[in-house]
């Protein structure tokens, strides 16, 4: 897209938007939907897109110690407090193209919009486009907002890529960061320069969907624990000639396990407390193991969430209480690796009454949700600054090549976040 064709007196949010997509999905395609890996040229020349457009729009860019883009009105460039707005560019493996990218595009539309009218913001504004918030890629996810605030811990720093087998520090380092500050685990910014942090996101369920609702203003965000791999060691036999009795299955094993942790999930939310689980990941070793043989190891992830501390702390007591069982029962070993942890988060309550308010104003029903999935958001929140969401309507759920957000809704949701800037906030 040349620069000239966004300059004019007119300002057309949903043909801007629905370019800027095309653009970037054009350049970040893979064998089904797009693929946008963190720290990879594909996100930088992303991050370069972004920029050649926020530039010809007459806004001011700059780049983070983190290497993120940040956007904002010339008058704003310089700003020793600000309020920020933004989400990350990253995609998981052969995802949709709407992810994350359509927070970022809704925060810079924010900014044109405001630069076309030659108006100004309540307080001064800022839009990131963040690096790095996917796991797919090395394991630990908010990589980039846990950077900028200081909060990467060694064995995350220490994690491979899945590709390359090489570091997250060795990536980061890579792309200009300065590591000797991330590995000291001091902020790459002034987090008290953050007056707020509001993210746009599509929702990742269906529940916008079934309520035939454009957007929606998000109230608190799931944590979680993961467990990129355990796993499970038994004992190798021949798959006829060993009886039951004598096997040390590791595959059922496991699968003994996610039974038992299913079982468990049920009586959870029959209890009324909140929690999802998910073994995403499922792998024998194909080059040693056979159809007419037993076995000896399976790896497998687990990803466990909720919206409440105490109830994720009582499933990791109930997952070590189920593996010693199995252990026992069964004559397997379980290896866990490291714990990746990440607190619940609640909303600022006076923002989540403010977006809903600005809802109102632009003709929308005002309606909160919690977040299933895991955002940037958490992150700030988590780190003392006040926090908010808006979801936009999206089909097919997301991280998959089916991600289906329609422009108008996105544009709701923008304007949900415009009218907030512009005129809501305190």
């Amino acid at each position: 897209m040349s620069r000239s064709s966004h300059l004019g007196q007119s300002f057309d949010a949903e043909t801007v938007a629905a370019q800027l997509f095309d653009d970037i999905a054009a350049f970040s395609p893979d064998t089904a939907g797009i693929s946008r890996p963190a720290f990879s040229k594909t996100e930088t020349k992303t991050l370069k897109y972004l920029e050649d457009y926020a530039r010809g729009q007459g806004l001011s860019v700059q780049y983070d110690a983190g290497q993120n883009a940040v956007f904002s009105l010339p008058d704003d460039a310089d700003a020793s407090k600000y309020m920020l707005v933004g989400s990350h560019v990253d995609s998981v493996p052969n995802g949709g193209n709407f992810d994350g990218l359509a927070g970022v595009i809704a925060g810079l539309l924010c900014l044109a919009r405001a630069r076309h009218a030659g108006i100004r913001f309540a307080k001064p504004v800022k839009v990131i486009a963040m690096r790095a918030e996917e796991s797919a890629w090395f394991g630990p996810c908010y990589i980039a907002s846990k950077a900028l605030l200081g909060k990467l811990d060694e064995d995350e720093l220490q994690s491979v890529h899945k590709g390359d087998g090489r570091s997250l520090s060795s990536h980061m380092s890579d792309i200009g960061i300065n590591m000797n500050q991330v590995h000291q685990h001091r902020p790459l910014i002034d987090p008290d320069s953050i007056e707020s942090y509001i993210e746009l996101h599509i929702e990742q369920g269906p529940l916008l969907v079934e309520k035939d609702m454009p957007a929606a203003v998000v109230s608190g965000i799931r944590g979680n624990i993961r467990h990129k791999r355990i796993r499970c060691v038994g004992e190798a036999g021949h798959s006829g000639a060993v009886p039951r009795a004598y096997r040390k299955d590791p595959v059922l094993a496991m699968a003994d396990l996610l039974t038992r942790l299913d079982e468990s999930w049920l009586t959870i939310l029959q209890k009324g407390e909140d929690l999802v689980l998910t073994a995403g990941m499922v792998e024998t070793d194909r080059e040693r193991h056979a159809l007419t043989r037993i076995p000896d190891l399976v790896d497998f992830s687990l990803d466990l969430r909720s919206q409440s501390a105490e109830a994720l702390n009582d499933v990791r007591s109930l997952l070590m209480q189920e593996i010693r069982s199995v252990e026992r029962e069964r004559g397997v070993t379980f290896q866990l690796d490291k714990e990746l942890h990440t607190a619940p988060a609640l909303c600022n309550k006076q923002m989540v009454e403010g977006l809903s308010a600005s809802m109102a104003h632009v003709r929308q029903e005002p309606f909160t949700m919690p977040s299933g999935g895991g955002h940037d958001a958490a992150v700030f929140a988590n780190a003392g600054i006040p926090s908010a969401m808006v979801f936009v309507r999206n089909r097919n759920g997301s991280h998959n090549p089916d991600e289906a957000m329609e422009i108008p809704d996105l544009i709701a949701g923008t304007d949900i976040i415009f009218n907030y800037l512009t005129e809501v906030v305190q």
